[in-house]
């Protein structure tokens, strides 16, 4: 990467690089992990890292694009924008998720993606399990269930057009629903009493040596190890 892209990518000008580079000075923190991100390496590869326990807090924070107090009021294009910009993979990790199922533009961008190459994964709520009847009943009502169906009635277009989009179907306690998008995220919240469209959600963008991006990723991952395959059985209740 030039010096001139580099100071356009992270809004310094090319001369404050070249006096890092030509005369060891050292850039303020939140420059070291712009450019850490930028070069795909970890902060500590540029520079010795002298973190105290409140500069690591800093990072994590840095992490947060945007706080959004309920999902409802996340832009609608933001959910397609993140999968349009993702090249190496896709994870929707929840519980129904029916407001993504029910939007024709976002199949649209997860069938261009898998037939680009991108890793996608999506999982759901095993309709008849113990913390999806737990759930429902949570959120004030007992459809949860029904809902999860619905999702997979309209995703069954996928399954059988793009296999190589991987539907499995979990029995976990979700804390939140996530969705990622290759070093982008949005975390919403699960709160008890409400709906998760009136819970908070985080939109996250992963830095190195950040530690919040990566707790969120490792949950999707571990969730997707203890998952199962989608059977008839799950989308029609029969």
């Amino acid at each position: 990467m030039s010096i001139q892209n580099l100071a356009d990518e992270i809004g310094v000008i090319p001369k404050t690089i070249e006096r890092w580079i030509t005369q060891g000075k050292v850039p303020y923190r939140r420059h070291q992990y712009a450019t850490a991100a930028a070069l795909k390496v970890d902060v500590t590869t540029l520079w010795e890292d002298s973190r105290t326990q409140e500069s690591a807090t800093d990072l994590s924070k840095a992490e947060i694009v945007t706080v959004y107090p309920h999902r409802h009021v996340v832009p609608s294009s933001l959910w397609r924008e993140m999968c349009e910009r993702a090249t190496e993979c896709i994870d929707i990790l929840v519980y129904a998720g029916i407001y993504l199922a029910e939007d024709p533009l976002f199949f649209s961008t997860l069938k261009e993606k898998a037939e680009s190459g991108v890793r996608i994964r999506v999982l759901m709520g095993d309709p008849e399990c113990e913390a999806v009847i737990r759930r429902g009943i949570d959120e004030g009502h007992r459809i949860m269930d029904g809902k999860i169906r619905n999702a997979l009635m309209n995703y069954r277009t996928l399954f059988t057009s793009h296999p190589e989009i991987s539907f499995r179907l979990h029995d976990t306690v979700l804390y939140n629903s996530i969705y990622r998008a290759d070093d982008e995220m949005l975390a919403n919240t699960h709160v008890y009493g409400i709906g998760a469209y009136l819970a908070p959600a985080f939109h996250l963008r992963r830095l190195p040596g950040g530690g919040l991006f990566d707790t969120f990723a490792n949950s999707v991952q571990q969730t997707w190890e203890g998952a199962r395959s989608v059977t008839e059985h799950d989308i029609t209740g029969v």
